[in-house]
């Protein structure tokens, strides 16, 4: 099991993917918000997404857990 993780901290402006969707390696995953820009996090290799951990409009800390890929 692979977890994505925010690489700074931002709020959760789009999820782009659903529990149980195939996601390839590189493919954005979801749009946080930071300084007024977009920064999409992209999951790191091919698998089936089995939790998305966070809400549109949480806030999240660098390296705190998005979703998990298996």
């Amino acid at each position: 099991m692979k977890e994505i993780t925010a690489s700074m901290a931002g709020t959760v402006l789009n999820i782009l993917v659903s529990s149980g969707d195939e996601v390839t390696n590189g493919q954005t995953v979801i749009m946080l918000e930071s300084m007024k820009m977009e920064i999409p996090m992209e999951a790191a290799e091919a698998g089936k997404v089995t939790e998305i951990k966070v809400n549109i409009g949480d806030f999240v800390n660098e390296g705190d857990v998005l979703l998990t890929i298996e």
